[in-house]
């Protein structure tokens, strides 16, 4: 009865794309048009008759039954798949998705259901893949933006968090803007004419940028963009992509100022090669020393400068660098200048890299002086008398005073020079993102050894001006708190592993009328003592008290101590003592620290047991005398 009403099959219409499938109350199918057998792969013979649950994977039938019920109470339209997915299963049993409209309906008082069907399995792939492609932009680490190029001022209808991250900006401030808001005020740079040249050109195009995050600091921007063209050959999107290498730029300047200290250098440096032993570079102190030039010097090795050395020798000197049996050597030797000018060099040579070439690398010192000095120290001796022994004694004891400091001198100003070298060296090879750690690691290297030369001349300047006489004590009023605040961050930067200081307790009450700063260079002395000395895991207990007059501090270490045949003239200019002979420093320290304090009226004191720790305790007024 249901196939001879007209009605239904005038909505039945062959010539609706969707599959159209007519159910009873009971699910079972009456109809369907020739799209569902284009869908499903079933023939209408086939599916005539069949109850509804053939064309549902078998994981759906309990509620589909159940929502099937439901709708036929409710009789209303409802259109399913926009919301939560909806799979069908065909004939070959392939789930695949749908868009499903239902459409409720009586004739002769019986209800049917029309089902309008519609394959949507291209459609969710495309969604996918475009799901897919966003979160791959959204978890790029470059910055990404697209633009609009067919509008006005090729705004941005795109961007990525790395962007919005790198540039702090938010999604109002970036959407429908040109990107030069990026620039500032700084849009005079030359790159930018290369890059504006190649968007009116419909040009891909490469440019290092200097630009400004929202909170105006300033990152160097390496920025890439290549056009998005049509069908019709017309560019409808630019894609720009940012790499921040802000700390390449600071590498980059660092080296070059790295190169300067070592052309402006007063003593000489050389690179020659390790197979040929030809100069490779030369500093401008050595040129202007040895009376060549650098196009001269590159023609040129260590023998046609080196008096009395012949190439057999002087390679088998350099032959233990070459099989790493030592990592430098130091010797003594006679140069020879253009003009034909002899003098004596200290020389310092370590094997080095230079573009996966083995180089040495020669730092040399002009000791002219010192053995003039020695020559003629000797000579007096000579025509010293019987009667002047005693003072003889003490002048050779001054002579080996001064001899060892000129020695300490070049031996802590080489190794710091020779690590800053070989550190810039080394940093041209590591230039990829992934090197950063090693970056990091020789850009450390470098600002260590550079704090330290800096450390050791305010030594020499401190010691000269005592000596002099010339320091001007300037007091004023500051909490000890501030002071203290000061010195342990700094000195938190040279603690070793698992070392630790113990800050000293209740002292942000603490208040003196001092000199700032020389209170502050005591502090910094004896606690840089006690981490230098100190092994990996300790701890560095500070301790302040403060009564009517005096402050007392002391700083308690558990190091390597100092010997007791040492302890009585550990505040001797230069002096170390016997244990710390390989470390690192001047011997200056403590007597700046004990002059100092003297001269502000207070007293110093240690006690030290050797592979204990030193305890040292200073006193000084709270109140200053000008």
């Amino acid at each position: 009865m249901f196939r001879q009403d007209q009605e239904i099959f005038n909505i039945l219409l062959e010539t609706v794309s969707e599959g159209v499938i007519i159910v009873d109350n009971l699910q079972k199918i009456v109809e369907v048009n020739a799209s569902v057998e284009f869908i499903f792969g079933y023939t209408k013979k086939e599916i005539f008759g069949k109850e509804l649950n053939v064309l549902i994977p078998s994981n759906y039938h309990h509620s589909h039954s159940k929502y099937f019920k439901a709708f036929l109470k409710a009789s209303k339209r409802i259109k399913m798949g926009d919301v939560r997915d909806i799979f069908a299963l065909k004939k070959d049993g392939t789930i695949f998705p749908v868009e499903v409209e239902l459409n409720p309906f009586q004739i002769y008082n019986k209800t049917y259901v029309m089902a309008l069907i519609k394959d949507v399995s291209e459609k969710k792939e495309i969604e996918k893949n475009l799901m897919l492609r966003t979160k791959a932009l959204q978890s790029a680490n470059n910055g990404i933006v697209i633009t609009d190029a067919l509008k006005d001022d090729n705004p941005i209808i795109y961007f990525n968090s790395a962007f919005q991250n790198l540039t702090g900006y938010s999604e109002v401030e970036i959407l429908n803007h040109n990107c030069r808001f990026l620039q500032a005020q700084d849009r005079n740079q030359e790159p930018l004419k290369k890059l504006r040249t190649a968007i009116k050109n419909g040009e891909s195009c490469q440019a290092t940028l200097r630009n400004y995050k929202k909170d105006g600091s300033l990152f160097w921007n390496d920025l890439y963009i290549f056009p998005i063209t049509n069908s019709k050959g017309i560019v409808t999107n630019f894609i720009g992509i940012q790499n921040d290498v802000t700390l390449r730029k600071k590498v980059e300047e660092e080296r070059h100022h790295l190169a300067s200290i070592f052309d402006e250098s007063l003593n000489e440096i050389y690179v020659f090669d390790a197979e040929t032993l030809k100069f490779i570079n030369v500093n401008y102190g050595a040129q202007i020393n040895i009376g060549y030039s650098l196009d001269e010097l590159k023609h040129m090795t260590p023998l046609d400068i080196k008096k009395n050395d012949t190439e057999i020798e002087f390679r088998n000197t350099i032959d233990v660098l070459l099989k790493k049996k030592v990592n430098k050597i130091e010797f003594e030797t006679l140069h020879k200048r253009k003009n034909g000018s002899e003098y004596p060099v200290e020389v310092h040579l370590q094997l080095s890299n230079l573009n996966n070439k083995e180089v040495f690398v020669a730092i040399i010192l002009d000791i002219t002086e010192r053995k003039s000095y020695t020559n003629k120290l000797e000579n007096k001796v000579e025509e010293r008398t019987k009667q002047l022994e005693m003072a003889l004694v003490k002048e050779k004891d001054i002579n080996e005073l001064k001899t060892n400091f000129l020695s300490l001198v070049s031996h802590e100003f080489k190794t710091p020079l020779s690590g800053i070298l070989s550190s810039s060296e080394l940093l041209s090879r590591y230039q990829l993102t992934e090197h950063q750690e090693k970056r990091n690691e020789y850009i450390k290297n470098i600002t260590d050894k550079v704090y330290y030369l800096n450390n050791i001349l305010n030594d020499f300047l401190s010691v000269d001006k005592l000596e002099r006489g010339k320091v001007n004590y300037r007091f004023n009023h500051f909490k000890l708190s501030k002071v203290i605040n000061e010195v342990v961050y700094n000195a938190n930067m040279l603690l070793k592993d698992g070392q630790n200081i113990k800050y000293p307790e209740n002292i942000d009450d603490l208040s003196i009328y001092q000199d700032e700063k020389i209170i502050q260079l005591i502090f910094t002395n004896l606690l840089h003592n006690a981490i230098k000395y100190s092994p990996e895991g300790s701890i560095i207990d500070m301790h302040i008290e403060q009564d009517d007059k005096f402050i007392t501090a002391t700083i308690t270490d558990q190091g390597m101590g100092i010997p007791e045949k040492d302890q009585k003239n550990i505040f001797e200019r230069y002096f170390r003592a016997q244990n710390a002979i390989n470390i690192q420093g001047t011997g200056i320290g403590l007597n700046i620290v004990k002059n100092h304090i003297n001269n502000i009226g207070g007293t110093i004191f240690f006690k030290s047991e050797e592979n204990k720790g030193s305890t040292f305790t200073i006193t000084f007024p709270n109140i200053g005398l000008e």
